[in-house]
């Protein structure tokens, strides 16, 4: 169905118990759910979410408790707040395959931006190939979701993947540090790893998010083929026996075992991910485990 939503009320019902998580203090600021060394200045009611077991009692809206029997938590704003920042990629390899791999970064970058806003996160988005996009921004409050739902959408890809343009382009528009979560193939002809240590010497905390096909990992074809790179269109023929596709398995795998280390060393997280598999699972089981949420 063309206009159905990325994602359906049952899936935002069950992120409203998450919280996008970070490792580093930033000084001076701090952001929604996640604790601080650092004071806020000031608060400013904003929004209601559902009750949770564990929740502060002293939060509850028990005025609307009493006419609705229905628990709420109060949230306020506190502020300065930690940016959290979302790059998505929009070149053109992520629309291989049937655009299965971008179809799925919108939805990814749909649920983390509900979690955030719920938890009242400052948001910008900004997909990329070469160069950023135009931006989205939201601040907290779950009301704020339409509008960004609606600009992921209507992202439209295409373009090459410069990673190294793109980064510069960034460090240039942002002078303030902080989570930055990007979301992409992570397919550069050039490579990206000194691309993203870039931003990691500049002080911002990194979360990786790889989403690739099954044939990005092991390519079904065998024999005689003739390959033409989504992006570039240059071509290449080659002959592609069960041999050669172990090695270019083998070798997929050390390059997101790559860019896992690299997140790693500098405090920050990776995950890697199949469109084949369900973004529930992913959410609840893959970023919970490697504590991008919590």
């Amino acid at each position: 169905m063309a206009n159905a939503p990325l994602l359906d009320r049952e899936f935002l019902e069950k992120l409203e118990r998450l919280t996008i998580h970070w490792q580093k203090s930033f000084a001076g600021l701090v952001g929604g759910h996640n604790r601080s060394r650092f004071p806020g200045a000031g608060q400013e009611f904003l929004d209601h979410r559902n009750f949770h077991h564990g929740d502060d009692l002293r939060a509850v809206n028990w005025r609307a408790y009493l006419r609705l029997e229905k628990l709420f938590l109060k949230m306020f704003q506190v502020e300065p707040r930690v940016p959290v920042r979302m790059l998505v990629d929009l070149s053109a390899s992520m629309t291989a395959h049937g655009g299965e791999k971008f179809a799925y970064a919108q939805r990814l970058a749909a649920a983390l931006c509900y979690v955030g806003l719920v938890r009242l996160d400052s948001i910008e988005i900004h997909g990329f190939s070469n160069r950023l996009g135009p931006r989205i921004v939201s601040t907290g409050g779950r009301h704020r979701f339409p509008g960004v739902m609606d600009g992921l959408a209507s992202m439209a890809p295409g373009g090459a993947t410069d990673y190294l343009a793109m980064v510069r382009e960034f460090i240039g528009t942002y002078s303030r540090r902080g989570l930055l979560v990007i979301v992409s193939d992570f397919l550069d002809d050039n490579g990206c790893e000194r691309a993203l240590q870039y931003l990691c010497d500049f002080g911002h905390e990194l979360m990786l998010l790889q989403i690739w096909a099954d044939e990005d990992r092991t390519p079904p074809w065998l024999g005689e083929l003739e390959l033409r790179d989504a992006e570039t269109g240059a071509g290449l023929k080659l002959d592609f026996d069960e041999s050669a596709r172990r090695r270019y398995t083998r070798d997929f795998d050390e390059y997101c075992a790559a860019l896992q280390t690299m997140a790693l060393r500098s405090n920050g997280r990776y995950v890697g991910m199949d469109t084949s598999q369900p973004l529930e699972s992913v959410v609840f089981g893959d970023l919970v485990r490697a504590r991008g949420i919590a």
